[in-house]
């Protein structure tokens, strides 16, 4: 018996060995951010095993990375302004593009807009670009508000009159500071990207007017939520408000989940890929890019995800509801109201954090 279990053991003991010399990536990501086998199919194309966490917030990332050791080989933060202060701070390795074949299918006007953020896109590979408008369900809005509700302006979201009566079906916002004051400021006609404190006083002023009626603050719940019909406004992503269109639809669930840009405009976004200094696994890490920059990939995480994606080559390969979406890709005159997040002073930066914090708890 003791030899057949010593055989057990060593058994197992090499099965784990075997396990722990197997190539692995660590991989941090958005939830709900890539299509549901794109991990698969990435271990099955390349033997490489990865170990996938999620997160909601830029901030979460944000504090592992300037925490250090965080053991990640590959993350995805905002460019503008997040990654921005990531590459000052040192905390990415500068990218080796010999191995990054399939750099080639980027969108070059894409990778020009970035180096405002990342001097010759040294450091961020762009992953999915988007919007930050408005998803509502327009059956509720319309019995809250009426046939004349703003569903095409902030002032659904921004006007006290709306705001209070759209609590009794749920008004959300994300849990964002950056997207809800350029939320705010935009709709007050200010820059988005102000350093003016008082121009920050007046959207605090704003959000603080409405802040009784919103029902939480939160970067993700609001996809499911909107999808069952549990809530009637979120602030969100663009691709996040038409998945929970197509959940609804999927399940069978009459909710018309509807997607709008305001006409004040809105925000641009552009997610990216970076390697930690400290990444553990480099190899690995520029193998994971690397494909997620095949055309054939992407265009299966868009048509998935529903962001668009900034690989030329992968255009004509989706699936033609999202290609012609514009809720994923707006037509030119919507795409000169959107306005670019940059970074700002470290002083106007603590100043909007801290009193995001005060908003969020009622204090």
């Amino acid at each position: 018996m003791r030899s057949l279990l010593l055989l057990i053991a060593l058994l197992l003991t090499t099965a784990v060995s075997f396990a722990a010399d197997a190539p692995v990536v660590h991989v941090y990501n958005w939830s709900d951010y890539v299509a549901e086998d794109t991990i698969d199919n990435f271990t099955s194309a390349t033997g490489i095993n990865v170990v996938y966490d999620v997160y909601d917030a830029n901030e979460t990332l944000e504090a592992k990375l300037f925490a250090g050791r965080t053991g990640y080989d590959v993350v995805f933060p905002s460019a503008h302004p997040f990654a921005g202060r990531h590459i000052v701070s040192g905390l990415y390795a500068s990218l080796d593009k010999t191995q990054l074949p399939n750099y080639e299918h980027l969108d070059a006007a894409l990778l020009k807009l970035l180096e405002a953020t990342d001097p010759d896109n040294k450091y961020l590979v762009p992953y999915m670009w988007g919007t930050t408008g408005i998803g509502y369900n327009a059956d509720k809005v319309k019995a809250v508000l009426g046939a004349d509700a703003p569903v095409n302006s902030w002032a659904l979201i921004f006007d006290r009159h709306n705001a209070e009566k759209l609590s009794s079906c749920g008004l959300v916002l994300l849990d964002d500071e950056q997207e809800v004051f350029a939320a705010a400021l935009i709709y007050l006609g200010k820059d988005a990207n102000t350093t003016n404190s008082a121009d920050i006083d007046a959207a605090t002023v704003l959000i603080n007017e409405i802040r009784p009626f919103v029902r939480y603050f939160h970067s993700s719940q609001y996809i499911n939520d909107l999808a069952n019909g549990d809530i009637c406004v979120a602030h969100g992503y663009s691709g996040d408000v038409l998945q929970s269109r197509d959940r609804a639809a999927e399940a069978g669930q009459k909710v018309p989940v509807v997607y709008s840009l305001p006409k004040e405009g809105a925000v641009m976004w552009v997610d990216v890929m970076a390697i930690p200094i400290d990444a553990p696994h480099p190899q690995q890490a520029y193998a994971f890019i690397n494909y997620l920059l095949d055309p054939h990939v992407i265009a299966n995480v868009t048509n998935y995800v529903a962001y668009a994606n900034p690989n030329k080559d992968a255009t004509a390969l989706l699936n033609a509801d999202i290609r012609e979406d514009a809720g994923i890709y707006p037509p030119a005159e919507v795409r000169q109201r959107l306005v670019v997040p940059h970074e700002i002073p470290n002083k106007v930066q603590r100043l909007k954090t801290r009193t995001w914090t005060r908003i969020k708890t009622g204090h």
